[in-house]
């Protein structure tokens, strides 16, 4: 498995290029971010802030945690390491950014799933410094750093891969960052994802959305793929992380928590949407038009 850590940031203050200094990254106007011992360094500005703790809390890392590292989600982190590595070379390191990364599952399933013929440059980014920290607990190699998909402390043209797995596409951004020709995996559920549950802790579901969603300005669609499987939980423990992992968590009310807290066991249907995109040529998409 080789694996190196992705060195190509940015300020997040200047978007100046950060050079690593012993234990912290700087950049040439002299600004400067420690690298913690865990092995993170936060590059979010607290003026970029919405929030004193944004993100998932400690809490919900844990839950994630605890879930993912059972293997549930594992044909899914299948598909994405596939597509990641589908067309890359093995004579070069690739780079591939895991925005809004969480505890680093996906990049971890990732780096156990390579040949040893590509070499990759990792790196994860989340919003909360909980779930970075967590990440960087498991896995040393990758780097990891708590930033916001809004302003990606990433040089520009610099990715060949982006990962947005269940996150929030900032798609300006995710073209800033991504090499000509580079690639966006974005992994968002179905209209059954996770249908058993929700029809326990709401009233009413709303109804799936039928229409075909347009491509994202600066991209243009490669694949969609359908990842759908039943999942059997046999334990009330494994269900409240389901729902602790998920936005369901604060959307039910507190009869449909209640609901969801007396199940021991439940099979849920897993269902996602794992689509490709390739970074467009505006210029040439203008000329088209």
């Amino acid at each position: 498995m080789n694996i190196t850590a992705f060195q190509a940031l940015a300020c997040p203050l200047d978007g100046a290029p950060l050079l690593r200094d012993g234990s912290a990254w700087r950049c040439a106007s002299g600004h400067s971010f420690d690298i913690a011992s865990q092995g993170y360094t936060n590059l979010l500005p607290v003026q970029n802030k919405r929030s004193r703790d944004p993100g998932d809390s400690k809490a919900m890392v844990a839950a994630r945690r605890r879930f993912l590292n059972a293997g549930y989600y594992q044909p899914i982190a299948a598909a994405v390491s596939l597509a990641v590595l589908t067309g890359l070379s093995p004579d070069e390191t690739s780079s591939c950014l895991d925005a809004g990364c969480g505890e680093g599952y996906y990049l971890r399933q990732l780096a156990a799933a390579m040949d040893t013929e590509h070499t990759l440059a990792l790196l994860g980014l989340d919003i909360s410094k909980w779930a970075v920290q967590s990440a960087a607990k498991q896995d040393k190699r990758p780097n990891w750093i708590v930033g916001s998909n809004a302003n990606l402390p990433v040089q520009s043209n610099t990715l060949d891969r982006l990962l947005c797995i269940f996150g929030f596409p900032v798609y300006s951004e995710f073209s800033r960052v991504l090499k000509p020709n580079g690639q966006l995996l974005q992994v968002d559920p179905g209209p059954d994802h996770l249908r058993e549950l929700r029809e326990i802790i709401y009233p009413s579901l709303k109804p799936a959305r039928t229409d075909e969603r347009q491509d994202p300005e600066g991209f243009t669609r490669l694949t969609t793929e359908t990842v759908c499987y039943a999942l059997e939980l046999s334990g009330a423990e494994q269900i409240a992380d389901l729902l602790a992992m998920t936005p369901h968590l604060y959307r039910a009310n507190a009869e449909g928590r209640a609901k969801a807290a007396a199940l021991t066991a439940l099979t849920v249907t897993v269902d996602v949407r794992l689509s490709c995109f390739v970074k467009s040529d505006i210029r040439q998409n203008q000329l088209q038009q």
